[in-house]
């Protein structure tokens, strides 16, 4: 499984988290390498003030047995070596065991440079060097007297120490900072997996989606905006999912509009020219003929409308009118289904007289699809009825109709092209589910509002809200 973003995140936290721990290490031995080189030469510049101090008090005959009395016991114990030059930086007297055997040593056959004689005596920051008498640096610090002449003692201590102290600590460190640096290393796995997973399911599945499977859902694990993404992908998913149904039973049913007048006309047409249908029925059948090819005419003309409508090449023809007129004639227009059905129509006669500015044609359109839809769904016997008010700069247009209701799970559907209830319905069974979509798009377009309610069992109701337009009181 290819996971380039789980492997190029990681591998940039490895980095963060190895960096981070070297240069916290790094700068943790700078601080403890100036504080142990700082205590050192803490240590000696005391130790080199001390015997300054008493050596000087015992005068220029003193100076060899005053200095080994007190600094051979300080070079033992602090590990270093400690040493008197005059003036010049020549080693004058040692602490060392064999200058005190043989009266001279390795010290006393180099000469301290003067400038670090300078550094040394007056410096306040440690001076690490080898006073071209040693291999390796060391910490040095000194101190003058005044017999007659001037004096330093000098007190060194190999850095050598320091830096085993030193490589001690890190070592003791690095073992101590192993556990958590496993640990975040550990943690950088498990959130990286689970930021790049969610990601590679989304892929896998837009892939599956590409192909036409619709079926893959992607596991929801937080409530981050991993876990909203994952979410909002699902939806889009149904969505989508919802859509390529609708667009099969759209093609379905298009294809079976458009085959069986086709046919009708194709039949009734092939049986006139042939002869089969007698001459004095030919007026009959070609009325059959006009009719169906109407219908394809009305089929044809309401996709291009809703393809108009949708890309907004449709300009409103606004012009007032009366709405309460428009609901009138529509309903009166629909009377023999009204009375095949025996509904009652309710608040037809009560109507508001309201003028309103908009395109006719198209809000005809709107009235004719929710009495057409209302006339469809009302159960035998049931009723109908119609509101019509106004408030402020708007008007409201409801129809409600008895009848089986609409599920609570489909009512966010209705308005969805190629959305159909209750397909076992004979008289949906050819509905293209393009009415209601229908409705929407030119309310919207109008910059109107719709919406549905309905309970199950009891009713369904549809309201329009439009806004009046300009000079209509």
């Amino acid at each position: 499984m290819k996971l380039r973003l789980f492997k190029r995140y990681f591998l940039v936290m490895g980095a963060v988290i190895c960096i981070s721990i070297i240069a916290i290490l790094m700068l943790l031995t700078v601080v403890l390498n100036n504080y142990v080189a700082g205590s050192t030469y803490k240590s000696l510049k005391q130790s080199c003030t001390e015997v300054s101090s008493t050596v000087a008090d015992g005068g220029e005959a003193n100076i060899q047995q005053g200095f080994l009395s007190i600094s051979h016991a300080l070079s033992s114990v602090l590990g270093s070596d400690m040493f008197i030059t005059d003036q010049h930086g020549t080693v004058v007297v040692c602490a060392c065991d064999e200058w005190q055997s043989v009266g001279k040593c390795l010290h006393s056959s180099y000469i301290v440079p003067k400038d670090v004689i300078n550094r040394a005596v007056n410096g306040k920051r440690p001076v690490v060097d080898n006073l071209d008498m040693y291999a390796n640096p060391y910490c040095v610090a000194a101190d003058s007297f005044e017999i007659d002449k001037t004096y330093y003692v000098f007190a060194t201590k190999p850095m050598e120490q320091v830096e085993g102290l030193m490589t001690t600590i890190t070592r003791l460190l690095v073992r101590v900072a192993i556990i958590p640096i496993l640990l975040m290393f550990c943690l950088s796995v498990f959130i990286t997996y689970r930021m790049a997973k969610p990601l590679k399911n989304m892929s896998d599945a837009a892939k599956a989606m590409a192909k036409g499977d619709f079926s893959k859902r992607i596991p929801v694990t937080s409530d981050d905006e991993i876990g909203e993404l994952a979410v909002s992908f699902n939806m889009m998913t149904n969505s989508l999912s919802r859509l390529e149904t609708m667009r099969r039973s759209f093609v379905g049913s298009v294809s079976h509009e458009l085959r069986t007048p086709m046919t009708t006309i194709s039949g009734f047409i092939d049986g006139i020219l042939d002869g089969t249908i007698p001459e004095d029925k030919h007026e009959y059948y070609l009325s059959i003929v006009s009719s169906e090819v109407k219908r394809l005419s009305r089929l044809v003309n309401g996709m291009l409308d809703i393809s108009k409508l949708e890309a907004g090449e449709v300009e409103l023809k606004k012009e007032a009118f009366s709405m309460r007129e428009m609901v009138f004639s529509i309903v009166i227009g629909q009377e023999q289904r009204i009375e095949k059905g025996g509904f009652e129509i309710e608040g037809l006669d009560t109507l508001t007289d309201i003028k309103i500015s908009a395109d006719r044609d198209l809000i005809h359109q709107v009235v004719y699809n929710l009495v057409d839809n209302a006339i469809k769904f009302t159960n035998q016997n049931g009723k109908i009825s119609f509101t019509l008010s106004e408030e402020n700069d708007n008007i409201t247009f409801v129809v409600k109709n008895t009848g089986e209701g609409i599920p609570e799970s489909e009512l966010p559907f209705v308005f969805e092209r190629f959305y159909k209830g209750d397909k076992s319905r004979s008289d949906i069974k050819n509905s293209l589910g393009l009415g209601l979509y229908l409705v929407k798009t030119i309310v919207l377009a109008h910059k109107g509002q719709v919406s549905v309610a309905s309970r199950q069992g009891q009713f369904t109701a549809f309201k329009v809200i439009l806004p009046k337009g300009e000079n209509n009181g």
